[in-house]
């Protein structure tokens, strides 16, 4: 059920076809005290060896709808279960502008407001208009603006939490054949164009996945630099850079000095494949990108966080920072 394809058994497996299903089965759950795990992609979940000791709701809502408009913006309500990638080929191929560089990112689109999924200098939140949410602690459906979200890098209010199901999310794409400006400089080149300037839905779209295949980040089952998590760790935002780090890529972002992981991964020691060749089981950094921990085949859960404790530990020691996880753990640590 993940992208790793770790993970022991799970108790009992239920899939959500409606909202109702899904709330249903988790209320449920709740009042009889079982544990629930909700699965979509799994393309950010990393699972014990151990499994799952309740039960796992896999999301299979389904539906994109046009609700209207909001100024000059076309404004579609998206099932939880609808896979992200889906979403983006249509709306290119109805001319719906602003998802293009977010484009090959597995998953489904309920778990994108989680982690506020973004990539290429796009992030959901700028086109999020609002959202579904079911409240497991008052067992209400409710509506929410995005500034009741608390979306930050990478984050939001429903991060660290299980209390909300994500039901369905209202995103406002305006109506063009060409993108938003191209801020990334490395999409901007591979596109030949200066930083802010735009270019066609299509040719940013084939451009992203090229560069996210150059990186392992599409998913391919010949390729087990794509049995990942994407990105396991997250970029450090820090109120004071280390000496140690001053050389290392930084930008601002929600006040604070956003810094390169895979920098600071790579010049601690630990480069493309690292672990291959050092008895570290059936795991490695990933062969293209420093940033994604890869299952070679027939490996464990156990595995793969002994080296991501291997990389942070020594991303600490080096530069004295504390790597944490951009992945959800789910009945395992490190």
């Amino acid at each position: 059920m993940t992208t790793l394809r770790l993970g022991g058994p799970a108790a009992r497996v239920a899939v959500a076809g409606s909202d109702e299903e899904l709330t249903d089965l988790v209320a449920t759950a709740d009042g009889n005290g079982e544990s629930v795990l909700i699965v979509g992609g799994g393309s950010n979940l990393v699972v014990g060896d151990e499994g799952w000791p309740g039960l796992v709701v896999r999301v299979a809502s389904d539906g994109i709808e046009l609700t209207g408009r909001d100024g000059s913006d076309t404004l579609l309500r998206v099932a939880a279960g609808v896979p992200w990638d889906e979403l983006v080929v249509r709306c290119i191929s109805e001319g719906l502008a602003g998802l293009e560089t977010m484009s090959g990112i597995p998953g489904l689109v309920g778990a994108t407001p989680i982690q506020n999924v973004g990539a290429y200098g796009a992030e959901v939140a700028d086109v999020l208009r609002a959202l579904t949410i079911y409240d497991r602690e008052t067992r209400r459906v409710e509506s929410w603006t995005p500034q009741r979200c608390r979306f930050g890098f990478r984050t939001s209010a429903f991060k660290h939490t299980d209390r909300y199901v994500v039901l369905d999310v209202t995103l406002a794409l305006p109506r063009s054949q060409r993108s938003g400006p191209i801020r990334y400089l490395e999409l901007a080149r591979r596109l030949d164009l200066e930083p802010g300037q735009t270019a066609p839905l299509a040719d940013v779209r084939d451009t992203v996945l090229a560069l996210r295949r150059s990186k392992g980040m599409v998913l391919d089952a010949a390729d087990h630099d794509s049995w990942s998590v994407g990105s396991f760790f997250v970029n450090p935002l820090l109120d004071d850079v280390p000496a140690a780090a001053a050389d290392c890529p930084q930008w601002a972002a929600d006040g604070k000095t956003k810094l390169s992981a895979a920098w600071l991964i790579e010049q601690a020691g630990f480069t493309r494949g690292y672990g291959l060749d050092r008895g570290l089981g059936r795991v490695s950094v990933s062969t293209k990108h420093t940033l994604a921990l890869t299952n070679r085949g027939n490996a464990t859960t156990a595995e793969l966080l002994d080296l991501a404790t291997v990389i942070r530990d020594g991303v600490q020691q080096r530069f004295g920072i504390r790597l944490g996880p951009e992945a959800h753990l789910a009945n395992c640590t490190f």
